[in-house]
C-alpha cells in the first residue's frame, strides 16, 4: 500500500513540474536563439537548388564574431528595405518566438541569401556571369538555366556587402536594394537540419 501511495505521488508530482519543465526547455531555447543559434525555415525558392523551400538550416549567430565574412556565405540578415513587422500582443510575440526558435517559422523580416561582393570590391554582370573586380567568378552552386540581365559595375561601400540568390531568375537581392549593411546580417547558416534526407553543410 506504501509503495502504491509513493507511486501515486510521484505521478502528481510529475504533473505538477511538467510545466514548469516546458517553460524552461522554451526559456532555454529562446535563449539559445537570441545568443548563439537559430533555425532559419526556408521560405522561398529563392536560394535553389542549394536551399529547398521548406528546409531548415542552423543559423549561427557568433560565426562572423571569430572570423570574417568571405566570399560564398550563406547569410541570414534584416529586410533591408527597413520593413517593420505589425504589432502583436505578448502572445502572439511568445508564440512567434517558440516557432522561430524551433525552425517551424521564418523570421517575419529577415532573408537569406549568398555573399558575393566584399567592401571595397566592383560587381557587374555581363552575358550571364558575374565579375567581382573585372574576373569571372566561379559559381557552381547556380540553378541550371539562370539568366541574369548585364548589370554595370557597382563598387560595395565599407561595411556593406554584395547578396544574391542562388536561384538569380527569381531572387529578390542587391541587384533590386543595393548593398547591404554588416551590421544587418543575424548569421551564417552553417548546415541544413531538416528534412534529415538533406542533413549536410553549407
Amino acid at each position: 500500500a506504501s509503495e502504491q501511495a509513493e507511486l501515486e505521488r510521484a505521478k502528481r508530482s510529475f504533473w505538477r513540474e511538467l510545466p514548469l519543465l516546458m517553460v524552461a526547455a522554451l526559456v532555454i531555447a529562446m535563449l539559445i536563439k537570441t545568443f548563439l543559434f537559430q533555425a532559419f525555415f526556408i521560405p522561398s525558392g529563392s536560394m535553389q537548388d542549394s536551399l529547398d523551400l521548406n528546409d531548415r538550416v542552423l543559423v549561427s549567430k557568433q560565426a562572423f564574431r571569430i572570423s570574417e565574412i568571405e566570399r560564398y556565405d550563406v547569410i541570414v540578415f534584416d529586410a533591408p528595405n527597413g520593413e517593420e513587422a505589425r504589432d502583436e500582443n505578448l502572445m502572439e510575440a511568445f508564440v512567434r518566438n517558440v516557432a522561430e526558435s524551433l525552425g517551424l517559422s521564418t523570421p517575419r523580416t529577415e532573408f537569406i541569401k549568398r555573399v558575393i561582393g566584399l567592401p571595397g570590391e566592383a560587381v557587374e554582370i555581363r552575358e550571364n556571369r558575374v565579375l567581382v573586380n573585372g574576373v569571372a567568378i566561379a559559381e557552381p552552386y547556380l540553378r541550371a538555366g539562370v539568366n541574369m540581365r548585364d548589370m554595370d559595375a557597382v563598387t560595395i561601400p565599407d561595411g556593406t556587402v554584395w547578396v544574391m540568390g542562388d536561384n538569380r531568375n527569381i531572387s529578390d537581392d542587391s541587384r533590386s536594394f543595393g548593398p547591404i549593411d554588416v551590421d544587418s546580417i543575424v548569421g551564417r547558416a552553417v548546415a541544413i537540419v531538416w528534412p534529415p534526407s538533406r542533413w549536410g553543410g553549407l
